[in-house]
């Protein structure tokens, strides 16, 4: 599907690592080089020609967002260098001057390292607690679960809508509903969800979204923090410097621009953000759910197949998303990926930064497939056929 559009898939490889970084369309690299190429000045500097050509796809950029995840206002939209750094935004100038001593984080053992820590780090310095959802029995998050964990206590329901291990998709919107009705806030970690599936923050009722670029078509780098406008009003702003501040006299006469440039202090990465827009255009072109159908029938091809298979321990049989963790019994996950890298295979093996998982599956370490639109059924078979004899991965090994 579409595969012609990428120039990495030209190479004789099977990519199959788009959890970590999605490969990248003709337009988006096209794009970025044209900003290069021709118009290649300062975003809200100067006062000439193509500089104001740079504003206009700059913010171009931002409404293409604002329509893609359906945010109110551009106001709402806030370009970082990706989800890591938007969580990091969300805790350290939103909740650093809210929690108090003995507020509760409720998160889950199956997060990524970017929605635990920032979390920890509010725990550590503000006294603030830490508790898990309990997960089903496929390690997913139902909303009784949620509901069981509540306390009066409870501030903060900070989730990853899908998880980039056991790659379920969580019920965010009931999650929001429910969180609401208790004066709870939600943060969603949206970096394994939004290049894959529909996303409506209004629908949802998210309070924050964070998510990145280069999962999702475009360039490495940037990212998006969504949040609604009255909480991000009340966002301190982490970054300090040219471009977010309206003038500053003394150090109590200082006053900052209204947002979302209050926090997009500095030259941010104006080809990473035009990047993004070319994406989000070809994800449109495509259609979003176009992209999970093809995902979900891609991931069932690949169960079907992975089942036969003795040696093989799936750990996440039950996901809606494109990401498949297993093992091979008895083989480190690294050494199978290192022995799928000599046939040009590309998977990831590891903790997959989320170190709290083992907790959940009692498996420290896997390999992950995760599938995008442009992965096919042969590029499965031969994968399939390479994990079918053990005694080819052992002996290659050595």
């Amino acid at each position: 599907m579409n595969r012609e559009d990428f120039p990495m898939l030209k190479q004789d490889i099977i990519y199959l690592d788009n959890g970590a970084t999605s490969l990248k369309p003709q337009v988006v690299i096209d794009k970025m080089t044209e900003y290069y190429e021709s118009y290649s000045a300062n975003a809200h500097r100067g006062d000439y020609d193509i500089s104001y050509k740079v504003d206009m796809e700059y913010e171009n950029a931002r409404d293409l967002v604002v329509e893609f995840i359906n945010a109110k206002v551009k106001e709402e939209v806030v370009f970082t260098s990706g989800a890591t750094e938007s969580l990091n935004m969300i805790a350290t100038g939103f909740f650093a001057n809210l929690v108090e001593p003995g507020d509760e984080i409720l998160i889950t053992t199956t997060e990524h390292a970017s929605n635990v820590l920032p979390w920890f780090r509010l725990v550590n310095d503000y006294g603030c607690t830490i508790n898990f959802i309990p997960l089903d029995d496929n390690l997913h998050v139902t909303i009784d679960n949620v509901k069981k964990s509540i306390t009066p206590r409870t501030k903060i329901i900070a989730l990853a809508q899908v998880t980039n291990v056991i790659g379920d998709i969580r019920p965010i919107k009931e999650i929001c509903k429910l969180a609401h009705e208790n004066n709870i806030f939600v943060v969603v970690d949206g970096a394994q969800s939004v290049p894959h599936m529909k996303i409506d923050v209004q629908d949802l009722d998210v309070d924050f979204l964070a998510f990145s670029g280069h999962k999702m078509l475009g360039p490495t780098g940037i990212g998006v923090l969504y949040g609604k406008q009255e909480l991000l009003e009340n966002l301190e702003p982490v970054n300090l410097g040219g471009g977010m501040n309206e003038s500053f006299d003394s150090p109590s006469e200082v006053y900052y621009v209204d947002l979302p440039t209050r926090l997009e202090a500095g030259t941010q990465n104006i080809a990473g953000v035009i990047g993004l827009g070319a994406a989000i255009e070809y994800i449109k072109k495509i259609g979003i759910d176009k992209i999970h159908e093809r995902e979900i029938k891609l991931r069932e091809y690949l169960i079907e197949k992975l089942v036969k298979i003795p040696h093989i321990d799936i750990i996440n049989l039950e996901a809606d998303s494109g990401i498949v963790a297993f093992n091979v019994d008895g083989i480190f996950s690294q050494d199978v990926a290192y022995y799928l890298n000599k046939y040009n295979i590309c998977v990831r093996a590891g903790n997959h930064c989320a170190k709290l998982v083992k907790n959940a599956t009692g498996v420290t370490n896997s390999l992950r497939v995760s599938l995008y639109f442009y992965n096919t059924e042969s590029e499965i078979d031969e994968l399939v056929e390479l994990l079918s004899d053990k005694e080819k991965i052992v002996s290659e090994m050595i």
